[in-house]
């Protein structure tokens, strides 16, 4: 059952008398326990669609579902603070807080239900990404680009939600630390049952994931793409 769904979303910019139109008419579904990988041309609008089902931007048409309900009627600053957790490519952290403090920032804005001692669930939580309690310490201007973004990761999960979605998080970070976090990635969907959204331009880390949205520049909808070898060739 999909616990986020698109129908017949539309979004276009008006520059004077000509329309450009991004999306038209496109429709989506997302499950729990699955990475879906966004995939497109430059321009071809996968940033403007992560902004949409994140309620960063709004559609000109067409509703966004979450459990079933309209995200307009829960208000997109609910559904931004209770339902979903973003990560993004330059992790957007307090750059004078520590890791430890970037997570409690958002455990204290949710509204979901936090077990136990908060502070001490921030730092398991880190530790099972790979921030052990001294790095946890540190204010995040002192650590690594991997880190950094293990601990974005981290503040998007600690507030108990079942979406993340993720705008080119391995941008910035080498080969190896991007495959740790592709890896998380994976991880959080297959064992924690989390619907991982994740846009990409890198073919290798796309194929990684259980689902990739081709994003069709002339037809402004998503290509599912099945043949994996065929695509990674091309």
């Amino acid at each position: 059952m999909s616990i986020l769904e698109v129908r017949n979303i539309t979004y276009y910019y008006q520059d004077g008398r000509n329309k450009r139109v991004i999306l038209d008419n496109l429709d989506a579904e997302f499950e729990k326990g699955k990475f879906y990988a966004i995939l497109g041309e430059s321009g071809s609008g996968k940033t403007t669609f992560l902004s949409l089902i994140s309620a960063l931007d709004s559609p000109k048409e067409g509703i966004i579902l979450y459990e079933g309900k309209d995200i307009k009627e829960i208000g997109y600053e609910r559904y931004r603070r209770n339902c979903i957790g973003i990560v993004f490519q330059n992790y957007n952290l307090i750059q004078y807080m520590t890791a430890v403090e970037n997570v409690l920032v958002a455990m204290g804005i949710t509204e979901n239900k936090i077990e136990g001692n908060k502070k001490e669930t921030a730092y398991k939580l880190l530790e099972e990404l790979g921030i052990d309690k001294e790095t946890a310490d540190r204010r995040v201007n002192r650590l690594s680009g991997g880190e950094q973004q293990r601990t974005a990761i981290a503040r998007a999960l600690s507030t108990n939600v079942d979406i993340i979605m993720a705008d080119e998080p391995t941008g910035n970070l080498d080969h190896e630390t991007s495959e740790g976090i592709i890896e998380l990635f994976m991880k959080l969907a297959h064992e924690r049952n989390k619907c991982i959204i994740m846009v990409t331009h890198d073919l290798a880390i796309a194929d990684k994931s259980d689902v990739i949205l081709k994003l069709d520049t002339k037809k402004k909808q998503f290509e599912v793409i099945n043949n994996r070898l065929e695509f990674i060739v091309e």
